[in-house]
C-alpha cells in the first residue's frame, strides 16, 4: 500500500461519517422490526470503510451508484439521513418521493445515481456513466459498487468487456462481504479471488482491506489517477464483512459467532479511534459529544420521517416522463 500521512482532520472525518452510518443503521434495524419500514432492507453495519474511505480519496463531482445495500452512500456523498428515513418511511419528503424505499435511494445532487434493486442491474448502467463523463469530456471518474454475488451475472462481463474496449473512466468495487446472501463465495465458484476475474480483460485489477479506511482511501485515489489519465478502467475486489443478516428476514445462521467476533476486531471504526487516540487527537469526552451529536441527528431523521406527509395517488404519474424540448418529441411523426 502506497504510504500517506493522512491528516488529524480526515480521521475525524471518517470517525464521525462512519459513527453516524452505524448508528444510522442500528436505528433502521430497530425501526423494521417495529414495522415502521416495510418491504426488503440490508443493512451496511461493518462495511463502513467501502464508502467513508472511497469519498474521502474523490472529488465531489465524481459519480458513485450500487446495488440495494445503499443507505451509507448517500450519507458518506453528504446527504442528510432524515431524507434517507423519510424514504424507508415512504413518504413524499424522502429522496426517491416515497417511490424507492430502503433499495432505491438517489441523490443526484450529490452524484449518487442510486441503489438497484436488480441483482447486478447497477453495473452496466455505471459504465454508462462513465461513457457519459468521456462523452463530454470531462474528467471524472465513476465509482460502481457491487456485491460479491452480482458477479456471477452475465451482464458483468459485456460490462467489462466494453469497458476496456472503450476505456471508460470507472472503477468497479467489489464489496466481498464472503456471502452472497446466504450462499458463501466458495460455494459459488472455484476463483476465491474475485480480482482475479478483471485479469481476463487486461484490466487493472487487485483485493484490498476493505475494513480498513487508509487502504480503501490509497486504492481509490490510485485507481481514479489511472482513470483520469484516460487508461481505462480498474477493479478492485473490497475484503469487508457485514455483522448482520443479509436482510432483516435473514438470521444468518449459515455463519459461526466465532466467524463474526474474529471480523469484529477488524471494526473499521475502531480502527480509526484507535489512530486518533494513540496520536491523542481525540479526548473521551470528544468522543462522548460526537455520540450524542450523531443521536440527534438520527432523532431528527426518525421525527421528520414520522411527521412528513404520505405521496398522493396523484404522484403515482408522476416522474414517469419528462417534458422534452426536442421537436420530433414535442410535435410527433
Amino acid at each position: 500500500m502506497k504510504k500517506i500521512n493522512f491528516t488529524k482532520e480526515t480521521y475525524l472525518k471518517w470517525f464521525k461519517d462512519m459513527l453516524l452510518m452505524r448508528r444510522f443503521e442500528e436505528k433502521t434495524g430497530q425501526l423494521y422490526i417495529q414495522q415502521k419500514i416495510r418491504g426488503f432492507c440490508h443493512l451496511y453495519i461493518g462495511q463502513e470503510a467501502l464508502v467513508a474511505g472511497a469519498v474521502s480519496a474523490i472529488k465531489p463531482e465524481d459519480n458513485m451508484i450500487t446495488a440495494y445495500r445503499d443507505h451509507a452512500h448517500p450519507i458518506g456523498r453528504g446527504m442528510h439521513p432524515k431524507y434517507i428515513m423519510a424514504e424507508m418511511f415512504a413518504k413524499s419528503t424522502g429522496c426517491s418521493k416515497g417511490k424507492g424505499g430502503s433499495m432505491h435511494m438517489f441523490a443526484k445532487e450529490f452524484n449518487f445515481f442510486g441503489g438497484h434493486g436488480i441483482v447486478g442491474g447497477q453495473i452496466p448502467l455505471g459504465a454508462g456513466i462513465a461513457f457519459a463523463e468521456k462523452y463530454k469530456g470531462t474528467n471524472n471518474v465513476t465509482l460502481c459498487y457491487m456485491g460479491d454475488g452480482a458477479v456471477r451475472q452475465g451482464a458483468l462481463h459485456e460490462t467489462f468487456n466494453m469497458s476496456m474496449l472503450w476505456k471508460l473512466p470507472v472503477i468497479f468495487i467489489i464489496e466481498n462481504n464472503n456471502y452472497a446472501m446466504g450462499t458463501s463465495v466458495e460455494r459459488t465458484t472455484n476463483v476465491f479471488d474475485l480480482y482475479k476475474i478483471g485479469l481476463s480483460y487486461d484490466m487493472p485489477s487487485k483485493a484490498v482491506d476493505g475494513m480498513n479506511c487508509e487502504s480503501v482511501h490509497v486504492a481509490i485515489a490510485e485507481a481514479a489517477e489511472h482513470c483520469r489519465a484516460g487508461k481505462g478502467p480498474v477493479l478492485l475486489e473490497m475484503k469487508t464483512y457485514r455483522y448482520r443478516g443479509h436482510s432483516m428476514s435473514d438470521p444468518a445462521k449459515y455463519r459461526t459467532k466465532e466467524e463474526l467476533e474474529e471480523y469484529k476486531q477488524k471494526d473499521p471504526i475502531e480502527q480509526v479511534l484507535s489512530v486518533l487516540k494513540k496520536n491523542k487527537w481525540i479526548t473521551d469526552k470528544q468522543i462522548e459529544e460526537e455520540e450524542n451529536n450523531v443521536k440527534a441527528i438520527v432523532d431528527e431523521s426518525v421525527e421528520f420521517a414520522e411527521n412528513s406527509p404520505f405521496p398522493t395517488p396523484e404522484e403515482l404519474y408522476e416522474d414517469v416522463y419528462v417534458q422534452s424540448d426536442y421537436p420530433f418529441i414535442k410535435d410527433g411523426f
